[in-house]
């Protein structure tokens, strides 16, 4: 398996080929594998943010939040942006915060590429990979679906395709509770 000097996993092996095949099934099917038991406390952290100050997550508590892990040299993070920039618009009047967390070393990358994207979401910077590690996260995109109480309820690694329409229905699914 080939990897970047993130150490994060560029082009799948066979065996990786064959878990996301199973995982996209999974994931049209509507089934949610689960990172830990439901009701698992999301781990806190504060980072920087692009432009702004520092945001901890625990002052998110009472909003349904998705932390997306990206970075600018990853072609998937990129396509699934604009896609998420829609969920955030669409439910951020409603509880739902959504936070990017770029593990771009240079965080002049993040900003130019989530610049470029023209997302509204705030962009934190996670260049050392320290909540990167915290959330045990070996693909990238990642993305943890945390409910209101601050517990970790979903969670999925890598891209597929048509994936923003589960986000919105687990994103909505929390919302209600």
């Amino acid at each position: 398996m080939k990897s970047n000097p993130s150490g994060f996993a560029q082009r799948p092996g066979p065996r990786r080929r064959l878990v996301l095949a199973i995982g996209a099934g999974l994931l049209a099917a509507g089934s949610v594998a689960r990172a830990r038991p439901a009701g698992h406390d999301a781990p806190d952290f504060t980072l920087p943010t692009v432009g702004g100050p520092n945001l901890r997550l625990a002052e998110q508590r009472g909003r349904v939040v998705m932390l997306n892990f990206w970075a600018s040299w990853c072609g998937p993070c990129r396509r699934e942006m604009p896609e998420l920039d829609k969920i955030y618009s669409r439910y951020r009047t409603s509880g739902f915060q959504l936070l990017a967390i770029s593990v771009d070393e240079d965080p002049a990358n993040a900003a130019g590429a989530s610049s470029r994207m023209g997302v509204h979401f705030p962009v934190l910077l996670d260049g050392e990979r320290k909540v990167s590690r915290q959330y045990a996260l070996d693909a990238m995109p990642s993305t943890v679906i945390i409910d209101r109480d601050g517990r970790m309820r979903f969670r999925h690694q890598g891209y597929h395709e048509g994936a923003q329409e589960l986000y919105e229905r687990q994103v909505r699914e929390l919302l209600k509770e």
